[in-house]
């Protein structure tokens, strides 16, 4: 297993960690990952989670340490609105992609945003309209709703699975039974990437306990360090850190 940061490219999030801004009550519609968690207010999720081209950087980490390929195959748990899945497309022509996650509505306004982030850019302003549909129709047929626990795909299918930021909302029977899944899917001599909020500290702790809304398993990344060991994960890894 390897600590690999392949969301450095992104910017620092400012976090609203005041004791008394999220309340339980915002947790419970935060795990209906509808709209309000997605588009709603900050308080109950992202605040607006729209295409902005950052998974870019991600996927030039992927292609450096992982060495994809446009006949590589690869599996992103949790896609949400599927970004990543199509930068992946898009920058590396020919690659087979795949996403799952349990968001009807995330899947259903896939490439949110994009639009948008066209024009910022200044790229064809006249047609922009229609290129949020196009992006749309090009991630949607590789895209399903379902679990982590239960992967519908065949023994040793992807050369890279990754759940990035979504191991952690399941609890621990269900996160196991998920690892089990990751390790069948993976090819032999293939690559496996997790993600998840942790602390090294007790402010840290401190500070995920005010701010986390899904995770339903949180720990200390030497805890998550065992909790992976003892199930049998030898993938790469990374932390969330408040």
């Amino acid at each position: 297993m390897r600590e690999i940061n392949l969301l450095n490219c992104f910017s620092k999030i400012k976090r609203n960690i005041e004791p008394s801004w999220r309340k339980k009550e915002n947790k419970v519609i935060a795990k209906r990952y509808d709209k309000e968690f997605f588009d709603g207010d900050r308080v109950n999720g992202y605040g607006g989670y729209y295409y902005d081209g950052r998974w870019k950087g991600v996927v030039k980490n992927i292609q450096e340490i992982y060495k994809i390929n446009s006949e590589s195959s690869v599996l992103d748990i949790g896609c949400a609105k599927g970004f990543l899945l199509y930068d992946l497309q898009d920058m590396i022509p020919g690659i087979k992609i795949a996403g799952i996650d349990i968001s009807e509505y995330a899947i259903n306004h896939a490439m949110g945003g994009y639009n948008k982030y066209l024009i910022n850019e200044g790229e064809r302003k006249k047609h922009a309209k229609n290129l949020e549909e196009i992006a749309r129709s090009k991630v949607l047929p590789h895209m399903i709703i379902g679990n982590a626990e239960k992967l519908p795909w065949a023994d040793n299918t992807f050369d890279l699975v990754l759940s990035i930021n979504t191991s952690h909302n399941l609890p621990k029977p269900k996160l196991i039974r998920a690892i089990k899944e990751m390790n069948r899917v993976c090819k032999p001599g293939g690559y496996k990437f997790i993600q998840v909020d942790a602390w090294r500290n007790q402010t840290e702790k401190d500070r995920m306990m005010l701010w986390a809304l899904t995770a339903e398993t949180m720990m200390s990344n030497t805890d998550w360090l065992n909790f992976f060991k003892k199930n049998n994960y030898d993938g790469d890894y990374f932390w969330t850190i408040v």
